[in-house]
């Protein structure tokens, strides 16, 4: 049963864009593509704003995963990756 569930975590690695890729990574990237007034204007948080930091913003995001979707869609924006919305069916009662 371990393996078939191992595999179901695998396959659903493969279909994850962002596998591998880590917050900090993805803000270093984004900075250094559009800098932080840009970034700031994109995304409106106020660590983007007000004495932006990689430290101070990565603290964060990773306190406040609205925000952290944003980052995260930004980068998969800038990266031209897409990802397929998966259709959300209410069960029959």
């Amino acid at each position: 049963m371990t393996d078939e569930s191992d595999r179901d975590m695998t396959d659903q690695q493969a279909n994850n864009p962002l596998h591998g890729i880590t917050l900090e990574m993805m803000l270093t990237h984004l900075v250094e593509h559009y800098g932080w007034e840009e970034m700031s204007r994109l995304i409106r948080i106020r660590c983007f704003s007000y004495d932006p930091s990689i430290k101070s913003s990565l603290v964060f995001l990773r306190k406040t995963p609205w925000a952290r979707t944003k980052v995260e869609k930004l980068y998969l924006k800038q990266k031209g990756i897409r990802i397929k919305r998966k259709k959300i069916t209410k069960e029959a009662e």
